[in-house]
């Protein structure tokens, strides 16, 4: 398995796909990483040469914000979010959905204890 960033991408799946298990890094920025570098979009990951890797690896640090960094990026953004008390900060500290999802039949699991439904009369 090759290792790109920290990160093992699988060997046996195309390039474009194996670079898509770095967080971060989706199919478009996986083909534009591989346009940039010149490789072939079909060639299986565990024939890369370590010459290729390193090349990847620098490219995925130099202009990209990948991995760690994003990971650290989002939390904070969250911790902004519920520092300052705003309505989507309110939602991200009680588990419930940010982004306007309705929530009385949906997003069940996230809602903590387990509730009563609804009272089936017989």
């Amino acid at each position: 398995m090759p290792r790109v960033i920290g990160i093992d991408i699988p060997d046996n799946k195309r390039l474009e796909i194996s670079l898509t298990y770095i967080y971060g890094v989706g199919r478009h920025r996986a083909q534009e990483i591989i346009a940039k570098l010149g490789l072939d979009p079909s060639l299986r990951a565990h024939k890369l040469t370590q010459d290729d890797i390193a090349r990847i690896n620098a490219l995925l640090q130099a202009e990209y914000v990948v991995e760690g960094d994003l990971r650290r990026q989002v939390q904070n953004n969250i911790k902004r979010l519920i520092s300052i008390h705003s309505y989507r900060g309110q939602r991200h500290r009680l588990g419930l959905p940010v982004r306007g999802q309705r929530t009385k039949t949906n997003s069940r699991t996230r809602k903590g204890r387990r509730k009563t439904v609804a009272n089936k009369k017989k």
